[in-house]
């Protein structure tokens, strides 16, 4: 396009150039009559803003189609094995495989991040399409597994997008406690997951409250890695911060892919915004969108100068991993919609963690506004 556009000029310039050509044989006369030739001056100006604006146009036509591409092309989901020796298996992976024959079948992780459990997410996906996630332990076997896609198997026939009235028939009564030596953890009576101890595992079911309490994600851990976790939180550190903050990231563009949207790229500036919100509510114990200053999200992105045409913010607190914390903005209809606006092109998410370890998250979406 450029190329196309110097031959323009090139062409203005030996058409106006010429009488000065033939007639003058002096090279830096030639020169000096060109530069006081005002309406020489004036069309390469005009040529000039026109090749500025149209590099403008192509690049803002070049980001909306990279936009549309990251939903391309569509990737067919893997045929689902029902499993005979265990009840549940994800993306035809169950608790005891080895490592080197998950990765065989998946390929190489996408991301690597630490977890509340002190080992790592291993985040397998294609374009965040038939997510998963896998920990492993040090001998390299899978000790935890967890998708919030269709590709749960079970050989009772739950599935994702099963009833929770279903599940609940087929498993029975879901366990209101778990012990970890003297100590009993509770589960609240009102959440929107159920937790069994199934073969030799802590299995936690998802429900998804805005489509009819359906089946919309798995977690599985291992009973001696649940164990090994000894308290409610997870003792606050900079690598379990980038976990979380990256953990948010990939489940929320994971969501997106099943509602049929554009994934969200990830923004540093807007991260900053969002992680500094989250120190701030962790220092000064609170939990709004509007700071002790006054300040709301917009006024915070502003003051860092993060230009944007559309943003929301979504906050949580108290959720002992990015997977809970996912969960349930899902079934909080305002951060679902934020979660699952069309608008939304960019996303930052920050962490920070209060005085017994419990984490808060932010996480600020936007779009940048066309001047």
């Amino acid at each position: 396009m450029r190329q196309f556009f110097s031959l323009l000029i090139i062409g203005a310039l030996a058409y106006f150039s010429w009488p000065y050509i033939t007639e003058n044989k002096d090279i830096q006369t030639k020169i000096e009559n060109l530069k006081e030739n005002q309406e020489l001056a004036s069309v390469l100006e005009k040529l000039n803003s026109g090749l500025n604006q149209l590099i403008w146009q192509v690049n803002e036509k070049k980001e909306e189609l990279t936009q549309d591409e990251k939903i391309l092309p569509k990737v067919s989901k893997p045929e689902l094995a029902t499993p005979s020796e265990v009840t549940f298996t994800i993306h035809n992976i169950r608790i005891g495989d080895k490592k080197v024959e998950v990765e065989k079948q998946l390929g190489a992780p996408k991301r690597i991040s630490m977890n509340e459990y002190g080992t790592e997410w291993h985040a397998y996906h294609e374009n965040f399409q038939n997510f998963t996630m896998v920990s492993y332990s040090k001998d390299g076997v899978v000790n935890a597994l967890y998708t919030n896609q269709d590709l749960i198997a079970a050989k009772n026939g739950i599935k994702y997008g099963a009833a929770k009235e279903t599940v609940r028939q087929t498993l029975g009564e879901p366990l209101k406690e778990i012990r970890k030596g003297l100590v009993y953890y509770q589960f609240q009576n009102d959440q929107d997951y159920d937790v069994y101890h199934i073969d030799d595992s802590y299995v936690t079911v998802f429900y998804d409250k805005h489509r009819n309490n359906t089946v919309t994600a798995i977690q599985m851990i291992s009973e001696k890695l649940e164990q090994s976790k000894a308290g409610f939180y997870t003792k606050a550190s900079d690598a379990l911060r980038a976990g979380f903050e990256y953990q948010l990231f990939d489940l929320t563009n994971a969501s997106r892919v099943v509602h049929g949207l554009g994934i969200l790229t990830w923004d540093d500036p807007i991260k900053v915004t969002a992680r500094k919100h989250s120190v701030d509510m962790a220092e000064n114990s609170y939990f709004s969108h509007t700071n002790p200053a006054g300040q709301s999200p917009f006024d915070r992105m502003a003051e860092d100068d993060i230009v944007f045409s559309v943003a929301g913010e979504n906050l949580a607190y108290g959720q002992f991993s990015s997977i809970f914390a996912h969960e349930g903005l899902m079934n909080s209809l305002g951060h679902r919609e934020n979660i699952l606006k069309p608008d939304f092109k960019l996303l930052g998410v920050g962490v920070a963690f209060g005085p017994k370890h419990e984490p808060y998250f932010t996480e600020n979406f936007y779009s940048k506004r066309k001047f």
